[in-house]
């Protein structure tokens, strides 16, 4: 015998509520109420489980939860993974093609100088990386004054339907005096 802190009338009392259709949050506020205990919905549910309950059309008393993924073997040794299959109570999503973006360039001949090699008015426009063991260069031209990049570079970093330029503030300057 399972020892649950369940007296057997308050187990048949839930068989019974959830033979009538009553939600288990229902059924846990009624035995609460007939018996003077505390138990929550959660307990009602738990205790159905327990007892192999089903609700009247012969479902299960819940729906039962996606099957966990198991942990991954983190020893050294090789090891063959298994395909997983895990069954959701919901639809996959279908996912439509994007459509492939057009990438804006610039034409200028970078000189492919690497992170050492920067001087302090060096263009900072990074080149490569993109593959693994792939070195990243830079550019390496004159960049323009109040940027890190040559001014082809700046132009194609920034959205060209913005304005570039930073505006001018109209708000007056008011000088004081030294106290």
């Amino acid at each position: 015998m399972e020892v649950t802190g369940w007296a057997p009338e308050h187990s048949d009392a839930l068989r019974e509520y959830l033979a009538q259709g009553m939600s288990f949050a229902k059924i846990a506020k009624t035995i609460n109420a007939r018996f003077n205990t505390d138990y929550t919905r959660s307990a009602a549910i738990g205790r159905a489980r327990r007892l192999g309950l089903s609700t009247p059309d012969g479902s299960p008393s819940v729906t039962p939860r996606p099957t966990p993924v198991p942990q991954l073997n983190r020893s050294s040794e090789p090891r063959e993974r298994q395909p997983r299959s895990i069954e959701f109570p919901w639809p996959m999503p279908v996912f439509e093609k994007a459509p492939q973006v057009e990438l804006r360039c610039v034409e200028i001949a970078p000189r492919h100088l690497s992170l050492v090699e920067l001087e302090y008015g060096d263009c900072r426009y990074p080149y490569g990386g993109d593959s693994d063991g792939e070195p990243i260069t830079f550019c390496g031209h004159r960049r323009r004054p109040g940027s890190s990049y040559c001014t082809p570079h700046f132009h194609l970093s920034r959205n060209p339907e913005l304005e570039t330029e930073p505006s001018q503030s109209t708000a007056p300057l008011h000088l004081s005096e030294p106290a």
